[in-house]
């Protein structure tokens, strides 16, 4: 497996640009530190639920989490999860709750991920994406896979213990592979999911199975998915995707045959396009560009070789 550099852009994929964020996880296991950096008047917090915190648009027009003081923060004991510290010493932590709080100036708004990874700076964005990837883990594994008895949380929200048994269970990350294929012609091949959208196409993609190598999975995800046949795997980036608990893996791969035949359980169309093609097809309509916070969007751009038109899906 080989390393692509990418020479078209400068730009980083959403939600991987560096946060300033140390998660400062030999602290998680502190109670005594935990605690002290909790009742700090400089420490911040914010509330996420069901994916969603609350955003506000300042005065100069940036978008930025809406968070609190810990002495102004709703009551939670169990569902507080440290997120770490930034260079000047602010700790940071989010609040699981069942619903976000009102605000009483009602200029705040609820914003999921894939809205809110766009609009945020490296720190909100890295921010919310951990919390996401903990209240998600969080809501799915209150009971221990062990014995079946109900967990409780620790380290801050990054384990769960089983008192019965004495199990530990760590947040779960889902390895998958997503890939841009091109062929010797230099052709991108581009599928339609089953509910997507009519013109809705992007990269395709899958998980890593037990037993495989990241480079395996691309190639059978590629043959099960549209029929085609993939030689030489290079690796771009990864992404966390908290949707709910996934890593992406993005991979640039050469296809060494091209007659597509769909599955039609997972994608229900694919087309080989070329750059003047794919071009027309978005000036047309045809096609939808991706969204831009998606990895699937960098990757065709870098084959693409310059910015993807803005309106389109993730």
């Amino acid at each position: 497996m080989t390393t692509w550099t990418d020479h078209t852009a400068d730009r980083p994929i959403s939600l991987t640009a560096p946060s300033g964020i140390d998660r400062a996880a030999h602290h998680r296991l502190d109670e005594a530190w935990l605690a002290a950096a909790w009742s700090h008047p400089t420490t911040r917090c914010f509330v996420v639920s069901g994916g969603q915190v609350l955003v506000d648009e300042t005065p100069d027009g940036r978008t930025e989490l809406v968070m609190t003081p810990s002495f102004e923060a709703p009551l939670t004991e169990a569902h507080r999860y440290f997120l770490g510290t930034d260079e000047e010493g602010v700790s940071y932590f989010a609040l699981q709750k069942d619903s976000l709080p009102g605000r009483i100036d009602q200029s705040a708004r609820p914003a999921g991920l894939r809205e809110a990874g766009l609009l945020l700076s490296p720190r909100d964005a890295g921010l919310m994406v951990h919390a996401v990837g903990l209240e998600n883990w969080q809501r799915t594994h209150r009971f221990c896979s062990r014995c079946g008895e109900r967990t409780v949380i620790a380290a801050a929200g990054h384990i769960r213990r089983c008192q019965a048994c004495g199990a530990e269970h760590y947040p779960r990350t889902d390895p998958a592979v997503i890939m841009a294929v091109t062929d010797e012609e230099d052709r991108i091949l581009l599928g339609r999911q089953v509910h997507w959208p009519e013109g809705r196409f992007s990269t395709l993609a899958g998980f890593v199975e037990p037993g495989e190598s990241i480079e395996q999975a691309v190639r059978r995800e590629v043959s099960e998915e549209v029929g085609v046949a993939v030689g030489p795997v290079e690796y771009v980036a990864s992404q966390p995707w908290p949707f709910p608990s996934s890593l992406m893996l993005g991979f640039m791969a050469r296809a060494t045959s091209t007659e597509i035949d769909v599955d039609g359980d997972e994608i229900h169309e694919a087309r080989w396009f070329s750059r003047e093609e794919l071009h027309q097809a978005f000036e047309s309509g045809e096609v939808l560009p991706p969204y831009g916070i998606s990895i699937a969007a960098r990757l065709i751009e870098m084959w693409y070789g310059k910015p993807l038109p803005t309106r389109g899906f993730v």
